[in-house]
């Protein structure tokens, strides 16, 4: 049986009130980008008030984390079975940051988030607020555990530390302007280089990452 819904537009049931009110609200981000997104103007698309949204959503932040967050799990899914066919952590971390970064910067409002023009904006959403590590560790740390267990990267090293890290990596190649080609050989050498070696145990590291 299908849910009712409020007032004919939103499901009774919370959490599918707010999926429905996020979905409305990546159709006016896309149209009008997220600086200029009001409440008014979700709640219009929704078809319901802006303190309807608001019951919802503390604030144009908080529906905007929630988006991430819900974006990004989504992206999780397919992540994990990619990285997960990969045959060594190397691989994982170069191979997985490549994956996830195309992938980022195909989403519409991801790529908004990371232009210069709002890293004012996304600054309080993905950074300070701890979002972006928060979403990085929960994607990254079964991986590096089971480097762990492998042997594969350095036992001293704080997974937290760790994934706030690779987090800060992504970030930074998601909004790269020359990150359009991931088939480009230099992302990987790059990444090989300067990113893997901080994992690896003292002796691969100084014989270099094969």
């Amino acid at each position: 049986m299908a849910r009712r819904k409020t007032g004919n537009v939103l499901s009774e049931d919370a959490d599918e009130a707010r999926v429905q009110i996020m979905v409305a609200a990546e159709k006016v981000f896309a149209k009008y980008g997220p600086a200029k997104t009001t409440m008014d103007d979700i709640g219009r698309e929704a078809g319901v008030s802006r303190p309807t949204v608001y019951r919802y959503f503390a604030g144009r932040d908080a529906l905007m984390s929630a988006l991430i967050e819900r974006r990004s799990r989504l992206l999780f899914v397919k992540a994990r079975k990619f990285l997960l066919d990969q045959p060594t952590f190397a691989d994982q971390l170069v191979e997985g940051l490549v994956f996830l970064v195309e992938r980022g910067r195909q989403d519409p409002l991801i790529r908004v988030l990371v232009s210069p023009e709002h890293m004012q904006l996304a600054e309080p959403l993905v950074g300070s607020s701890g979002l972006a590590a928060r979403l990085t560790a929960e994607m990254w740390e079964p991986v590096l555990d089971r480097a762990l267990e492998r042997g594969e990267i350095r036992s001293d090293l704080d997974r937290a530390k760790m994934a706030e890290w690779i987090a800060l990596i992504q970030f930074i190649l998601v909004g790269r302007l020359d990150f359009d080609r991931p088939d480009d050989p230099s992302h990987r050498e790059m990444l090989r280089t300067f990113v893997l070696p901080a994992f690896l145990p003292a002796a691969q590291a100084s014989d270099g990452s094969k």
